[in-house]
């Protein structure tokens, strides 16, 4: 391997601003004041915060010297699989920054923001299309509390029937919040073990769905990258014993304009905007995760919802069976238009085109990697491929230093020992947007990391070396974590 996408740099240290900052600089010229001053009881007012004194240097390279210790999609390829960790266009950031768009306050009345909520309207329409839905609510703020918002739904749904539900079946290969917003809603997650193939045996889920079960909780591709083959039948036994399909839609990305979620028998799903739709990994900000749900569940979907009258677009509160408002106003606003622009450059087509291409990445890197990692479930996968470090084993090298020793070689490393089914698993998604010439190098970086263990398994058990921090102890980190800085 000649060229290699890591190097040492330049690497900047910075210290607290606190340290860095000297009584008397400012960065910036406040001008004089008309208003009278107004003196304050120290007694009341207390100390303050203190706030350290800096210039706008300071500033500006604190901050850029803090964005050089990162490692984001606009840096380089970030193989996190499950995550779909895409390239963002920035044409989409554009539109989503434009001031009729970005000033826009929530209280004002619906005539005065016709723009904004004709795109709320029309993004509910392009996501229903897209996957089949009948209808969709884009209240829920993120991936996680979409599903609660399905698992309410699930609720509401059992209530109007006057069915009393307990239980949730949700199978091994589901993603982690799963069980979660199942359990938020009073259902006890039950679980299902997944078959030899890797996906759900119609047999398993007929055994354990009773009167008593409000449904089952697939996450189709699953997490080890496979396709639900057994899906319409899995409903089928589900929906005889009066219980709903859950479809997590974070996957999403492996099957655009490829599979009508609706003919699976999937009754309720969300998305993950920021996966799938091209939007920002929210890093603690606003995520969006819209939910969709066939038509006999439309009237319990989260409301306002944005509706058309004639020429006129508003937010409707008029769904008495909702189960409410789960997220105060559109506070994620920019994000619904990051995503609305991305549909509308790519067109349905494009979008096509993008999972074909996100599952033609995968297996490449699959039959690349599969004799020289162990390949658990050797099968054509979907957007991501999983492995696992069993070959590595009599090396006494491990998924972590592999994964650890991919950063020296400029990498974000894959995720790792996810899903749990697949003991010491490394679980890597290229997505769509990587170009081979990247892939390739990608899996050079990893090949050579392995021939590494062969001859110097010490090295990797160092990883990284190149970077601003070595190795930390994250068994430490997890259980005294230090959170002053």
């Amino acid at each position: 391997m000649t060229v290699i996408a890591g190097t040492t740099g330049l690497i900047f240290n910075e210290p607290l601003l606190w340290e860095k900052g000297k009584k008397g600089r400012k960065g910036m010229s406040i001008p004089t004041s008309d208003v009278p001053e107004v003196s304050i009881d120290p007694a009341l007012a207390g100390d303050g915060p203190d706030f350290p004194d800096l210039n706008e240097v300071d500033v500006v390279r604190h901050y850029t010297r803090l964005s050089q210790w990162n490692f984001g999609v606009d840096s380089g390829m970030y193989p996190l699989g499950s995550c779909t960790m895409k390239y963002n266009p920035k044409i989409n950031e554009k539109h989503a920054a434009m001031p009729e768009l970005a000033s826009a306050h929530p209280m004002l009345d619906d005539e005065h923001v016709q723009g904004p909520i004709r795109i709320m309207y029309e993004l509910q329409q392009y996501l229903s299309s897209i996957t089949g839905m009948a209808a969709t609510s884009l209240q829920p703020s993120a991936g996680a509390q979409g599903e609660l918002a399905g698992m309410l739904i699930f609720a509401a749904y059992h209530k109007a029937q006057g069915s009393i539900r307990t239980k949730i079946l949700i199978p091994d290969t589901a993603h982690g919040t799963n069980p979660a917003s199942a359990a938020l809603c009073g259902y006890k997650p039950v679980p299902i073990a997944s078959n030899a193939d890797g996906v759900l045996d119609v047999e398993s889920v007929a055994a354990l769905m009773d009167e008593e079960t409000a449904g089952i909780m697939v996450t189709n591709p699953n997490t080890l990258g496979l396709f639900e083959g057994n899906i319409r039948e899995v409903a089928e036994i589900v929906h005889s014993k009066g219980g709903l399909v859950y479809g997590d839609g974070a996957n999403m990305n492996a099957i655009m304009g490829v599979v009508d979620i609706s003919k699976c028998g999937v009754d309720v799903m969300h998305l993950n905007l920021h996966k799938t739709f091209s939007t920002p990994h929210g890093g603690g900000g606003p995520g969006a995760g819209p939910v969709c749900v066939v038509e006999k569940l439309a009237k319990f979907l989260p409301a306002p919802l944005a509706v058309k009258d004639g020429d006129m677009y508003r937010l409707s509160w008029d769904y008495p069976d909702s189960i409410g408002r789960v997220h105060g106003f559109h506070g994620n606003y920019g994000v619904l238009v990051r995503a609305y622009s991305y549909i509308l450059s790519m067109g349905a087509a494009n979008l096509k085109k993008a999972s074909q291409l996100a599952v033609l990445n995968a297996n490449y890197i699959k039959e690349r990697l599969k004799n020289d990692l162990l390949l658990p479930y050797d099968k054509p996968c979907m957007h991501e491929c999983v492995f696992s470090d069993a070959k590595q084993h009599e090396l006494k090298v491990t998924t972590l230093d592999i994964a650890k020793r991919l950063i020296d070689y400029g990498y974000h490393p894959p995720t790792v020992y996810f899903p749990l089914v697949v003991p010491g698993a490394i679980m890597i998604e290229p997505t769509e947007t990587e170009c081979k010439e990247d892939i390739d190098q990608f899996i050079e970086a990893i090949l050579h990391i392995l021939n590494e263990a062969k001859e110097n398994p010490e090295l990797l058990h160092e990883a990284p070396v190149k970077t601003k921090l070595k190795r930390l102890d994250e068994t430490l980190a997890a259980r005294k974590p230090c959170l002053c800085g």
